[in-house]
């Protein structure tokens, strides 16, 4: 099976030429209920996560985006239901984590839906964790000075942390409008936006690891992986989007022999 390939197929067939303990990383948002029409294919979603912990090595993850429809009134829960089953699979459920959409779609009768779920599967234990870390900084509106609280409760506002940086959250906000940086993605119809796949797959694996996306659609998973000197393999059914993907990879400044 040849690395740094995008194959026009159901990902599927990709995955029955992989041998076992084969990938590093896997970073996908799947075609979920009826929010995303797909060109009329099918999604097969068990067989798929049989699959994926068959070619994944141990200590390897899968990223798992996924939202729910709102159908006759009730979200569908098949977010929850595919989480359980790739536990049924053998995953162990590493992490719930939350997308924030920063643009969400307007709703009716509820509160606008602002988020996806990133259900993070492990292969046993993650052999690869890269925290992202952001500013440290506790201020006390009132006061406008950092502070910490001591055990009785007081606040000392004459603290000053030694460290500057803490590990991100796992509630990730991402600009989704466009969700691309580049005109060729605008073609997709639904961009895996290219922040959010950038920091799962720093995340998740280390240079020269091998990342996977099995609906890879306008190529994110793959742009990203190039940028950050990883390999990659792709299934996309779709010819059309196959071709988004083949220019997008082609304005790549600097493709990386691995």
């Amino acid at each position: 099976m040849q690395i740094n390939e995008i194959y026009n197929e159901n990902c599927l067939d990709t995955m029955k030429r992989m041998p076992d303990n084969f990938l590093d990383l896997t970073v996908t948002s799947p075609p979920y209920d009826n929010l995303r029409t797909y060109k009329g294919f099918i999604f097969p979603f068990e067989e798929i996560a049989k699959e994926l912990y068959r070619v994944t090595k141990i200590g390897g993850v899968v990223v798992w985006v996924v939202g729910d429809a709102t159908i006759k009134g009730s979200e569908t829960g098949t977010s929850f239901r595919q989480a359980l089953f790739f536990m049924e699979c053998g995953f162990r459920l590493h992490d719930t984590m939350i997308y924030h959409k920063s643009t969400p779609p307007l709703t009716h009768k509820r509160y606008e839906q602002h988020f996806e779920y990133m259900f993070i599967f492990s292969k046993g234990k993650p052999k690869s964790f890269n925290a992202i870390f952001i500013s440290k900084t506790y201020k006390d509106s009132r006061l406008n000075k950092p502070y910490r609280r001591e055990k009785n409760g007081d606040i000392d506002t004459g603290f000053v942390s030694d460290s500057k940086s803490k590990i991100k959250g796992n509630i990730w906000k991402v600009f989704a409008g466009g969700g691309a940086s580049d005109r060729i993605a605008s073609k997709h119809p639904a961009i895996f936006p290219e922040q959010l796949a950038n920091d799962h797959i720093i995340s998740w694996s280390n240079e020269g690891d091998l990342v996977f996306d099995p609906f890879m659609g306008s190529g994110t998973t793959a742009k990203m992986a190039i940028l950050n000197k990883r390999n990659y393999i792709g299934s996309e059914i779709s010819s059309e989007y196959c071709e988004i993907i083949k220019k997008r990879l082609e304005q790549i400044p600097l493709k990386l022999d691995l």
